[in-house]
């Protein structure tokens, strides 16, 4: 099979008869082999029954209905699971994707050879609350993941079957899914100027929260891709920094105390000055990062996982 079409929804009964059309007849122009797998994310309308309708007059459909709303990302992580095409490619199902980008994204991924192949909205119809706090988004998170991608959450991205079955997406993750691919080994990531089409059915499904849950998911994976093998390396590291310094500054204020009392000089108590209490803390927040580590540690090793791979060739 070529392409596997991977689509979550959420309420767009209205759209899907409309996209489901439009994706066949760019298929059979391009003589592609494919299937489209509809997510439904716990839709509350009737759009599973659409759905249901569509798959009667067109065998390449085919639907997940997921009981109640996880999320972006669950849908794309049962879409994952069972696209079988060479080629997976990713859309929205509000027709604000073009699949007139199809064909140029199956040859970039096949011919091209690129692993994953990320959309670019760059004339967008969005509100200007929307379209300002995305670009500082992503311009924040070039800088932070290195890969120089101007719209990391564009909904329409390709990418080998290889990617999408060695990537988990849950929580929010979605919007880093090239990082993801980076950490995992899959380096070639490119970028497509795609049509972004306005709104024709319903509103909007993300709100401003994204804007607050993204930054914290992506701290999140960068500490897994990085450390969650060897959480001793950075909780250990810290704890014993932390540690240090206090107590140097506890010795310090000792030996102040003791050189004062060998000059009979007059002293305060130790207790009396703030930075006793200070370096107390510091040793102590220390102590705990640097058990924190060793516990980490020990799970790490007990998993099943601790010695999972990814294996690109073999003979």
């Amino acid at each position: 099979m070529d392409i596997s079409l991977v689509i979550p929804l959420f309420n767009e009964e209205e759209s899907l008869p409309e996209l489901a059309s439009w994706i066949d007849r760019v298929m059979q122009e391009n003589g592609f082999k494919y299937e489209i797998c509809f997510i439904d994310d716990g839709s509350s309308d009737s759009s599973w029954q659409v759905i249901e309708t569509l798959s009667l007059t067109n065998r390449n459909i085919h639907g997940i209905h997921l009981r109640r709303n996880y999320g972006k990302s669950a849908a794309l992580h049962c879409g994952f699971n069972i696209a079988k095409g060479d080629v997976v490619i990713t859309m929205d199902a509000d027709l604000q994707d073009s699949p007139d980008e199809i064909p140029e994204l199956y040859r970039m991924i096949k011919f091209e050879k690129f692993d994953l192949v990320s959309g670019w909205k760059k004339k967008r119809f969005d509100p200007i609350s929307k379209t300002i706090p995305t670009k500082l988004y992503n311009g924040a998170l070039r800088v932070m993941s290195g890969i120089k991608l101007h719209d990391f959450n564009c909904g329409l991205k390709a990418y080998r079957n290889e990617v999408v079955k060695c990537v988990e997406v849950y929580g929010e993750m979605h919007r880093y899914i090239p990082y993801m691919a980076k950490k995992a080994g899959f380096y070639k990531i490119g970028e497509k100027v795609v049509q972004h089409q306005k709104r024709k059915y319903g509103v909007t499904k993300f709100g401003l929260e994204r804007f607050i849950n993204g930054p914290l998911d992506l701290l999140s994976i960068m500490y897994i891709q990085k450390f969650g093998k060897r959480p001793m390396h950075i909780f250990g590291s810290l704890g014993t920094i932390m540690f240090m310094v206090g107590l140097c500054a506890s010795l310090y204020l000792g030996i102040h105390k003791l050189y004062c009392m060998s000059l009979h000089i007059k002293a305060g108590l130790v207790t009396d000055s703030a930075y006793f209490y200070i370096a107390l803390t510091t040793m102590i927040l220390g102590t705990q990062l640097f058990l924190a580590g060793f516990l980490g540690e020990l799970i790490s090793r007990s998993s099943s996982e601790r010695n999972n791979y990814l294996i690109d060739k073999e003979f």
